[in-house]
C-alpha cells in the first residue's frame, strides 16, 4: 500500500508540474493534477479488462495449436486385434 500512495504522490506532482510549466497557471496545474490521474485510473482499469480478453484468447489459440501438432495415434490394420 506504501508503494501505491507514493507512486499516486509522485503522479500528481508530475501531472502538477508539467501543467504549471506549460501554462504558468497553478489552477491550471491543480486541476491537471487531480483530474488527469483519475481518468487515467478508468482508463487503466478498461485497459486490463481488454488485455485479459487478449490473453485468454491467445492462451486458448495456442493450446489449440498443441492440441493440432501433438501426433496421432495410428494402428495398422494387422496391430489391432479383438478379443472374444
Amino acid at each position: 500500500m506504501k508503494k501505491t500512495i507514493t507512486f499516486a504522490c509522485m503522479h500528481f506532482t508530475v501531472a502538477f508540474t508539467v501543467a504549471y510549466l506549460l501554462t504558468g497557471s497553478a489552477v491550471v496545474g491543480g486541476a491537471v493534477a487531480l483530474v488527469e490521474p483519475a481518468v487515467n485510473t478508468v482508463v487503466f482499469y478498461f485497459h486490463e479488462r481488454v488485455w485479459k480478453k487478449f490473453e485468454s484468447q491467445s492462451k486458448d489459440q495456442d493450446s489449440e495449436q498443441q492440441l493440432s501438432s501433438r501426433p496421432e495415434q495410428t494402428f495398422a490394420s494387422n496391430e489391432m486385434t479383438l478379443a472374444s
